[in-house]
């Protein structure tokens, strides 16, 4: 509620507070009792000198969150903070209602990583958010240091192994859990894709699919992996959007101020009677069988996405996508 366009002090201290006797010097801006920045239509609320009742004409008790850490971005009203890698994230000023108290936040996990020979993909990181309703949801936060953690992409894996998963991102005290690693090509004796925020895709012909949101948080995190293709192809990871032998779909956001694709599930490896599979978005396209390059690729880094699965023959696999966090909140 904003002071009257004809105040009284008695109308300044229902706004901004403070106890009887009560004098104008008081409510000079950035002191006890008026926050820095608070809004007034007639011009800033003087910080020091002449102050009188016509400037708090439509003023309104307004303080933003102020906080410092990763690499900062403005996009309108809002500040960005992206984490590419370990940090923290350092509130100054946790505001109030009548500006910001809250955060919104995406933090996606490292995605699965995979093998050779007809693997299938990696499963994306989990994937985690509050955005897209930063004015009427969000995270308060408090005058702290909050740690920041960015998962890696799961490394390749030989032939002779399924995929390795991804490593776990933090921040805020939300988790995301890595992806889980895709099931081992037509060379490995355990085929089944790992559980992760995403279940990697299952291996070559028999190889089940990994389970997705694992361990189990609501809204989920992700996805289960994809079923093995025909004669002796790798299944497709999972993802925030799905899974199948084709990677699972990517899942968008515009936290940042763009529209950006992340937590793809890697496609799957390949076997003799067909190409590999393409990732979803970010997600990495996996191996052909001989007749084309064999390899898997790597996913897209920072966005969590799973790696392609090597084709039949293929003798290495890819590495999935690192993971991300980024927080946001209205400055002004």
């Amino acid at each position: 509620m904003a002071v009257p366009s004809n105040p009284k002090l008695s109308d300044i201290q229902t706004e901004f507070g403070g106890s009887n006797p009560i004098s104008l010097t008081e409510y000079y801006s950035g002191g006890p009792l008026v926050p820095s920045g608070s809004p007034a239509p007639n011009g800033p609320i003087p910080s020091s000198g002449a102050i009188t009742m016509g400037d708090f004409r439509g003023a309104v008790n307004a303080a933003f969150v102020t906080a410092s850490g990763g690499s900062v971005s403005t996009s309108g009203d809002f500040k960005i903070h992206t984490f590419t890698g370990p940090g923290t994230f350092a509130v100054s000023d946790a505001g109030n209602a009548g500006g910001s108290n809250t955060v919104d936040f995406l933090v996606v996990a490292g995605g699965g990583g995979s093998s050779g020979d007809g693997a299938g993909g990696g499963g994306a990181g989990g994937y985690r958010q509050s955005f897209p309703n930063p004015e009427t949801g969000g995270t308060s936060v408090s005058v702290q240091s909050y740690p920041i953690s960015v998962g890696g992409g799961g490394s390749q894996a030989p032939n002779s192994s399924g995929g390795n998963n991804g490593s776990n991102s933090s921040g805020l005290s939300i988790t995301s859990t890595a992806g889980g690693g895709g099931g081992g090509g037509n060379g490995t004796p355990d085929r089944s894709g790992n559980p992760g925020g995403s279940g990697g895709g299952g291996g070559a012909r028999s190889g089940s699919p990994g389970t997705g949101n694992s361990p189990s948080v609501s809204p989920s995190q992700g996805n289960p992996g994809g079923n093995p293709g025909a004669d002796r192809a790798g299944g497709g990871g999972g993802s925030g959007g799905g899974g199948g032998s084709s990677g699972g779909s990517s899942s968008p956001s515009t936290i940042n101020g763009s529209n950006v694709q992340r937590a793809g599930g890697g496609g799957g490896g390949g076997g003799p009677g067909g190409p590999g599979a393409p990732g979803g978005g970010g997600g990495a396209s996996a191996g052909t069988p001989p007749g084309g390059p064999p390899g898997a690729s790597n996913a897209t880094a920072n966005t969590g996405s799973g790696a392609g699965g090597g084709g039949m023959s293929s003798r290495n696999g890819a590495s999935g996508g690192s993971g991300i966090v980024i927080i946001r909140y209205k400055f002004q």
